[in-house]
């Protein structure tokens, strides 16, 4: 008899009630700034219209961080990935609301988004800012940096292509950190082969902000796809 293995998801979908106005811009955006997902390469030229440095971030929550880069990096492109409907209708609304126009958007599982429509050697950058820690130790084969996951985004970014990673878990980092040292073909661009302070380009957040006042510290990973010898 076949054996049919679940896959282990790194979300849970929470979907709960959009607000009209998330709704509003939902459906009145996601034409114009979505994508829907299937097994086709995308062609970044095509879907932003020019041919820009892509950065790819995953979990971009209510999209308060990501629309404010988009609009400050207007020269820059993004993708935002989150499972979450609410937050994509968030993100939607502040593109309107700030007149961003770089970033385009996919409600899916980032996995499959990579491995299915992201071209080899085609990011700059992927971002992953405080995804779900899976804090309880029965939970951590939930997390989704794990040695499959740098290698799999080590093949979509390009040559010195940048990795950026954050947490407010102090055990989050230092396994982000421990899996990214098993892996070859990376620079860590922390001057202490560890951890960087906060770039100026990520905006923090009021999840950032809120944690810092529960005195949660923050830390900030990033690593650099080395370009092969020749």
């Amino acid at each position: 008899m076949q054996e049919f293995h679940r896959k282990i998801r790194s979300f849970v979908r929470r979907e709960g009630r959009m607000t009209a106005g998330q709704t509003l811009a939902y459906e009145s955006m996601m034409p114009d700034y979505g994508f829907e997902f299937n097994k086709q390469l995308l062609n970044f030229e095509k879907l932003f219209g020019n041919n820009n440095p892509v950065t790819l971030e995953i979990g971009f929550g209510m999209g308060a961080s990501l629309a404010e880069q988009a609009a400050n990096y207007p020269e820059l492109n993004f993708i935002g990935i989150e499972v979450h409907r609410p937050g994509v209708g968030s993100l939607l609304a502040r593109m309107k609301e700030r007149e961003v126009t770089n970033i385009r958007v996919i409600s899916y599982d980032a996995i499959d988004v990579l491995e299915h429509m992201i071209e080899d050697n085609s990011l700059a950058k992927l971002q992953l800012f405080f995804p779900d820690p899976w804090h309880k130790t029965r939970h951590h084969k939930r997390r989704i940096v794990k040695s499959e996951f740098a290698r799999q985004v080590h093949q979509k970014l390009q040559d010195n292509g940048v990795l950026h990673m954050a947490t407010d878990w102090e055990n989050y980092a230092q396994h982000m950190l421990a899996v990214m040292q098993q892996e070859a073909g990376w620079t860590n661009l922390s001057a202490t082969d560890d951890y960087v302070p906060k770039p100026d380009d990520r905006p923090v957040t009021k999840f950032q902000k809120r944690g810092e006042r529960l005195g949660h510290g923050v830390w900030d990973l990033m690593f650099k796809k080395d370009t092969p010898h020749v």
